[in-house]
């Protein structure tokens, strides 16, 4: 069995930012030799989320103006947990969006839906983030 193990790391300009990071999961399939197996894509932090869906800009906006209606940023007094930080919000838009996803290698290749691709999505972003990348097959 192969085994490849990468971190990947995030300091995102904004707050809320959605990145596709598919191009670089490609690639790690292509460094791990892997044909038939498993790629799993893990964000490591509370308030960043990894999820699949399609590339376009106008989903992009649309997935922003939803989850700040469902956890809004301000007023930040309207959540218990700001005590000393100030992302409740963002805890509760990353368990909307996920933590992770699994997607099947076939052929040394991520074996994908139409129009699927695998996003990084940050949700409080003023720190350095990661992201662990485990691919495992033959």
């Amino acid at each position: 069995m192969k085994v490849l193990t990468q971190e990947l790391w995030f300091n995102t300009k904004n707050r809320l930012e959605f990145i596709n990071i598919t191009p670089t999961i490609e690639e790690l399939v292509v460094k791990s030799g892997v044909k038939e197996g498993l790629c799993l894509v893990n964000a490591m932090h509370i308030t960043s989320s990894i999820f699949i869906n399609d590339d376009e800009s106008g989903l992009h906006n649309d997935f922003q103006e939803w989850l700040e209606k469902l956890a809004p940023y301000q007023p930040t007094s309207q959540y218990q947990h700001n005590v000393g930080e100030d992302n409740a919000d963002a805890h509760l838009k990353r368990s909307v969006m996920g933590r992770e996803v699994v997607v099947a290698i076939t052929k040394s290749k991520l074996h994908f839906g139409p129009w699927e691709q695998i996003f990084y999505g940050e949700f409080d972003g003023r720190r350095r983030k990661r992201v662990l990348v485990k691919i495992i097959g033959e």
